[in-house]
């Protein structure tokens, strides 16, 4: 898989890790550098992988967006650095594959908001996670958008208006990352998620992950309704006839290509 110097795609049997390789920036988040990783993104959802885990090399995660770039930049450059910034987020959350954030360091303001939008997140004990512009000059508005949906409104208030920095341990207690472990272990602890996560048949899961998401902010009485549509539909599909009938007949599901 194509890679640059920035940007690493790798893939090992079904899975795909693209990492983040601007160790001397902490993985700052510039708009070209965003640009980048939304192409890897979509390259590999153009692949047979089953699932991509995001990753970072250097002492950080990433430090978020890269204020050398934001320092004196008008009011339409900015914008346009953070509409990137979204359609990064958003990629990771519509490509087909299940993405998983293996994070190490620390993860702040939009480099947090990355972790918050990834399906999946482990994190080593070294991590930590803030959105530090409640005590900056620089709110941060967008980061609290996926951080707030993860973790809910009072912890994300008090993340938000704090700046502190939250560790592993509580980021699994809070809901932000699905758990934390010693650093020694994080490869092995991402490798197992992401090969449960991966489970199962691959078309199924992509749909499943993209209603999961079109569901989630809705009303329950609109969501259970969209779910009902979408899950009637889904029943006449291939991959679901053949997961009945194997389970029924007692025997492994073989899925269509």
């Amino acid at each position: 898989m194509s890679s640059n110097d920035r940007v690493l795609v790798e893939r090992s049997g079904p899975h795909a890790t693209i990492t983040m390789n601007r160790p001397e920036r902490r993985n700052a988040l510039s708009e070209g550098f965003m640009d980048e990783l939304t192409a890897a993104f979509e390259e590999v959802a153009a692949t047979d992988a089953l699932g991509i885990t995001l990753a970072g090399n250097g002492p950080v995660f990433s430090a978020g967006h890269d204020f050398a770039e934001l320092a004196g930049a008008d009011h339409a450059a900015t914008r346009r650095t953070l509409l990137t910034c979204a359609r990064l987020m958003r990629t990771v959350q519509s490509v087909p594959q299940v993405v998983l954030a293996r994070v190490h360091g620390l993860a702040t303001a939009a480099g947090c908001q990355l972790v918050a939008t990834c399906d999946l997140a482990v994190a080593g004990y070294s991590a930590g996670f803030a959105a530090p512009g409640g005590k900056g000059g620089w709110f941060c508005h967008t980061p609290m958008v996926a951080v707030s949906r993860n973790v809910g409104r009072k912890r994300a208030v008090e993340m938000a208006l704090t700046g502190d920095v939250v560790d592993a341990g509580t980021a699994a207690e809070w809901g932000l990352v699905n758990r934390a472990v010693a650093d020694a272990e994080l490869e092995e602890a991402a490798r197992d998620l992401l090969d449960r996560a991966t489970r199962g048949s691959p078309r199924s899961k992509a749909l499943g992950k993209q209603a999961l998401y079109a569901q989630l902010d809705r009303p329950e009485s609109d969501a259970m309704a969209y779910a009902v549509e979408v899950m009637a539909a889904a029943a006449q599909t291939p991959e679901a006839q053949e997961g009945m009938a194997a389970f029924l007949d007692k025997r492994a599901p073989k899925w269509p290509a």
